[in-house]
């Protein structure tokens, strides 16, 4: 296999201003900045391909072939509440997004459902087809989101020490939402309550109907924790944002925005490697110097590291424990102690099919199809899926699943009247019981990973039976394989869990959470950063102003005042003008 694919600027020089380890998403943002800035960038992948959690690969050549699957992250809602794509100009790199719209299809089994339009008026209208109430409440509650998603979202726009650049994302309409969600001492401790408590307390609060409450549970649940988990509120928000900034998916699978983003750098002159596995970061006098990838090859960089992979792979495994400890003696500790994986990832199940689903006992129709499918039956459903998880159980008995059939959206994946089908699972990575056993001691093995696809399938097709009939081909990828693939720590392809006390200024851990670390010119950037994990580009964008701070600190600081205040202006001259 080639060392220096067509991904790769091919070149023998071995010296750059920056390296990037891995071409995740996030590391190809920041290298886009950075190459936009006038730096020389090159980026290490382990993979034969860039894109990490985002690719949408050809897997199964010889059985489905030309059938495309999105071998993790498929909806994309996050990337939407940001300007990566308008900054960066992706489009006219070949990115092309389609709006999903139904955004939610969720069947339960008393014949009832849940279609969730983009329109809240249009989903208050499913509602009311049950329960008149839950619809109006439905729309106070969307509402309330709604706020709270544009009050916040300067954050995940910025590095979260930087107070001069979250000012300038803020223009009078996000000041507006944050006084109706927090502009009294009562509506301030009303929220600060939500945040503390769990979804399934929140919905319970609002709503009446567990076909509602349920997919909304399931949604929340994407945070990786179960919907009682206390201190995560804020996954309740997951509908609304389908709502604004909306739901999309790139044309070609998630793929092609990785592919718009390598098309970028190389058109700025960027190298990309792939099947270049970083072995060591090489550190001298405190000082990130460069890195050594297997077979013994360096790389050096002029000005810094930055590293898409967490920060307990990277410091654990890339970096000598003498050099962490000149710095910071207590870190090595805290990277092995503080950080949280509770032990939840997916199994992964990727179908070529022969037909479109069909929901013969829901009224089918086809704009079913578009948006995401949940099968999640009740609160206590949900519940079971995911805490069993925890305790490194497998929930197949009666298994909940988030399901998607991204052909119906874009055609282009699978072969003319064919589709693809993306089942997501969630389950323990390492099996109470199992230890020592299967790939990397987790206790899965192929035989136990189909035997769970097989009752996973069973279960979707008691809601499309001609679900079993129309497969032709399946690929099933375990906890385990899928860490292995991702180089994600327990599998967990967050890099660490999105609980409270791992955000924001806590994420990873509070001395490393401005991207910068102990050594100098060596940054963090990817899920484990933040604003967390999802496709958005944010941790990339982010760490890349920061990396140019540390190289300019005060034409950067007068850089953002002027864009604060430009914004700023520009903002009221709007609203001004609207009124």
């Amino acid at each position: 296999m080639l060392t220096q694919p067509i991904y790769a600027t091919i070149t023998n020089m071995q010296n750059y201003d920056v390296i990037i380890i891995g071409a995740g998403h996030n590391g190809l943002v920041c290298a886009a900045y950075l190459l936009k800035a006038g730096y020389s960038v090159l980026l290490l992948e382990k993979r034969s391909v860039p894109g990490g959690a985002a690719t949408t690969e050809e897997c199964l050549p010889k059985e489905a072939p030309g059938f495309k699957f999105n071998l993790c992250a498929i909806d994309h809602e996050f990337i939407h509440l940001g300007p990566v794509v308008q900054e960066l100009e992706l489009e006219k790199y070949g990115l092309k997004y389609l709006e999903c719209d139904p955004v939610v299809f969720c069947p339960h089994p008393d014949g009832k459902y849940f279609l969730g339009h983009k329109s809240v008026e249009k989903t208050c209208a499913e509602i009311a087809k049950y329960s008149e109430r839950d619809a109006q409440k439905y729309a106070e509650y969307t509402d309330y989101w709604l706020r709270v998603i544009n009050g916040i979202s300067p954050m995940f726009n910025a590095p979260p020490n930087s107070i001069i650049d979250i000012a300038g994302n803020f223009n009078l309409n996000k000041f507006k939402d944050v006084l109706a969600v927090a502009g009294s001492v009562n509506k301030t401790m009303d929220f600060v309550r939500n945040m503390l408590s769990s979804a399934e307390d929140i919905l319970n609060e609002w709503f009446d109907s567990e076909f509602l409450k349920a997919p909304l549970a399931r949604l929340a649940a994407e945070m990786g924790v179960p919907p009682s988990q206390k201190n995560l509120g804020i996954g309740a928000m997951m509908m609304a944002m389908r709502h604004y900034p909306g739901m999309a998916r790139p044309l070609g699978g998630t793929g092609a925005l990785v592919q718009a983003l390598v098309n970028l750098v190389q058109s700025q002159g960027g190298a990309i490697l792939t099947e270049q596995q970083v072995e060591k970061v090489l550190i001298d006098d405190n000082k990130a110097l460069g890195v050594r990838v297997d077979g013994g090859k360096e790389y050096r960089a002029k000005y810094g590291v930055i590293s898409n992979i967490d920060a307990q792979r990277l410091f654990l495994q890339m970096v000598d424990k003498n050099d962490v400890d000149a710095v910071e003696p207590n870190l090595w500790s805290r990277l092995e102690r503080r950080i949280i994986n509770n032990n939840e990832t997916i199994l992964k199940i990727d179908l070529a099919l022969d037909e479109p689903l069909i929901f013969a006992h829901h009224q089918h129709q086809d704009e079913y199809l578009i948006g995401s499918i949940l099968i999640a039956d009740s609160m206590a459903h949900i519940e079971e899926a995911h805490s069993k998880c925890m305790i490194g159980e497998i929930p197949d008995v009666d298994p909940s699943m988030y399901v998607v059939m991204p052909s119906a959206l874009d055609p282009s994946l699978a072969p003319s009247g064919k589709h693809t089908l993306w089942i997501e699972f969630f389950a323990p990575y390492q099996i109470k019981g199992a230890e020592g056993i299967g790939l990397n001691g987790t206790g899965w093995t192929d035989e136990l990973k189909h035997k769970v696809a097989d009752r996973v399938i069973e279960k979707m097709a008691d809601y499309v039976p001609n679900l079993k009939k129309s497969i032709i081909a399946r690929r099933v990828e375990s906890p385990a394989e899928l860490g292995e693939r991702l180089g994600a720590y327990k599998g967990n392809y967050y890099h660490i869990d999105m609980t409270l006390e791992q955000m924001v200024f806590f994420r990873p851990l509070p001395e490393l959470a401005n991207y910068k670390t102990p050594i100098e010119g060596l940054f963090l950037t990817g899920a484990g950063t933040h604003p967390g994990g999802s496709i958005s580009g944010m941790p990339g964008r982010n760490c890349a102003r920061v990396f140019l701070h540390s190289q300019q600190p005060v034409v950067q600081t007068l850089k953002d005042a002027r864009n604060t205040i430009m914004g700023m202006m520009s903002s009221v001259q709007g609203i001004g003008n609207r009124e």
